[in-house]
């Protein structure tokens, strides 16, 4: 081994080494006496042999510690290789079992194919017997009606066809009555309950407001100073604010018409002031109207920053913020449009979380939905797409702008979010007493209903009852059965919807009775 090199090299060099040393100490004490010469090199010999044996001895040991280190590294080298290959062979094993099993579970498998595929056949075959004999029977049975009935095939495969209609229009009827209760039994409470829920948790003030104000006067002598002479107060008033100032033979007020709720509240605050100091000219109306603009404007952004706090809104841009105040001189169908604002976006909260989806979200979506109602003429448009646009400017993002965009439909809808507002904002509207109607335009919306439903056949009587909400329908129940009934309450629906306008929902029920009637004497 490496041990057996080293041992000679070793004393070689040693020796080498002691001679050289006695050289030099020779060479040293020249002056000295061979004898002492001899003797030093004698012990220097000595010295390096002690050295060389005491080296050899070391790497006598040093080699052994390797050689054992050598031999216990290779025999934990066999025990690993040798664990590796028991393992390897065990789960050869197992493999080799699965196969087996697999190959028996094959077999079998296959068997059981083919005597499937020969039942299959054999199936096959009596199909196609039963189906030979049942034509010929057919065939049989439709001579024999024929010369019975002394039809023609034309008449008879019309007579057929009718028999069948009716069949298929019963098991339609049917089967929609099957679905529908179906589909209540799992939508009609869970529904039910998320709205009135949201109803009963929210029930804001409802503001009505018309295109007109008057404006109470101290007495009548102050209609000459409002007109001014030849008019140009009145002028001067009905151009910088921006309406229209009626002053008329009526007692005691004076009348500010304007469609814009804004204009309007300017110019009725202004000529109040103007009626308070006494003092009416051109001027003065300028100066009274641009303060009231300034505190008006204040108070618009007053009504948003008060809005957004109450709904707890974070990062609306001040301009949004602005906008949505406006809406506070703003009404649809007599209803506050910032007051609707704020309830749908409670309702789109309410109904969201119990859907799942996240509130704060439906209910900024909820707030911001009606925002394109706040813009004015310089904006051309429906109100969904200029609010949208005016959103995306001042950075709203989806689904807020898709909410605003869709919420009546002008564009697809993107966002889950959408259709709850579209369910929120109908809420809001269809609440008893949140919108006024005129009395001709209700009347026409009942007797619409109540002709829809007289259309269809088998129909006797129709009512609109619930302020319109709901239409009951008597039918005779000789003509129509259970299973028609439901397919009559559902095309009456369809026909609703498709040719009438309404906020929320109008329930169309179908009543089927038989009276039995008897007289006693």
């Amino acid at each position: 081994g490496p041990g057996s090199f080293f041992l000679p090299a070793v004393i070689l060099i040693s020796v080498m080494i002691g001679g050289a040393l006695a050289a030099l100490a020779i060479r040293l004490l020249g002056l000295g006496s061979i004898r002492e010469a001899k003797a030093e090199g004698e012990r220097l010999r000595q010295q390096a042999e002690k050295e060389a044996e005491t080296i050899r001895d070391r790497a006598t040991v040093e080699a052994e510690k390797n050689a054992m280190r050598v031999k216990e590294n290779a025999e934990r080298d066999i025990r690993t290789r040798s664990e590796k290959l028991r393992t390897e062979e065990r789960d050869f094993e197992k493999a080799q079992n699965k196969h087996e099993l697999a190959v028996e579970r094959l077999d079998r498998e296959k068997g059981e194919v083919e005597e499937l595929r020969e039942e299959l056949e054999e199936l096959r075959e009596q199909a196609k017997r039963r189906k030979e004999e049942l034509e010929h029977v057919i065939a049989e049975e439709k001579a024999v009606l024929l010369k019975a009935a002394d039809m023609s095939a034309e008449e008879a495969a019309q007579r057929v066809l009718r028999l069948v209609e009716d069949d298929v229009r019963t098991e339609m009827g049917e089967l929609v009555r099957r679905e529908t209760e179906k589909a209540n039994e799992q939508a009609e409470e869970k529904s039910r309950d998320i709205l009135l829920n949201a109803m009963e948790r929210f029930a804001g003030e409802i503001a009505t407001e018309s295109t007109v104000r008057s404006i109470a006067l101290p007495s009548d002598d102050i209609k000459g100073r409002i007109i001014g002479r030849e008019g140009r107060n009145i002028k001067a008033f009905q151009q910088l604010a921006g309406v229209d100032l009626i002053v008329d033979d009526t007692p005691g007020i004076v009348v500010v018409s304007s469609f814009d709720k804004v204009r309007q509240t300017v110019a009725a605050e202004a000529l109040e002031k103007l009626m308070g100091d006494g003092r009416i000219h051109p001027s003065r109306i300028e100066e009274v109207i641009n303060q009231k603009k300034e505190e008006v404007d204040a108070r618009v952004l007053r009504y948003g920053e008060e809005a957004v706090a109450e709904l707890r809104l974070r990062r609306v841009h001040p301009e949004i913020v602005r906008a949505m105040g406006r809406l506070m001189f703003r009404s649809s169908y007599g209803q506050n449009v910032l007051k609707h604002s704020i309830e749908v976006a409670y309702f789109s909260r309410m109904i969201a979380e119990q859907l799942g989806l996240n509130g704060r979200i439906a209910r900024r979506c909820g707030f911001l939905h009606d925002i394109g109602k706040a813009m004015d003429h310089e904006m051309e448009g429906p109100h969904p797409a200029v609010g949208a646009e005016f959103a995306k400017r001042y950075g709203e993002k989806d689904p807020v702008l898709n909410v605003i965009a869709a919420h009546h439909r002008d564009v697809p809808s993107t966002s889950f979010y959408t259709p709850v507002v579209m369910a929120a904002d109908a809420l809001s509207g269809a609440r008893p007493g949140a919108r006024r109607e005129s009395m001709e335009r209700y009347i026409q919306k009942l007797q619409q209903l109540q002709d829809i439903a007289m259309e269809h056949k088998g129909v006797t009587e129709a009512h609109a009852v619930q302020a319109g909400r709901e239409v009951r329908v008597m039918i005779d129940a000789k003509k129509i059965d259970d299973d028609r009934a439901f397919l009559l309450a559902r095309q009456i629906a369809d026909q609703v919807s498709k040719e009438m306008t309404f906020p929320g929902e109008i329930k169309v029920t179908v009543l089927r009775e038989t009276r039995a009637v008897e007289v006693a004497r």
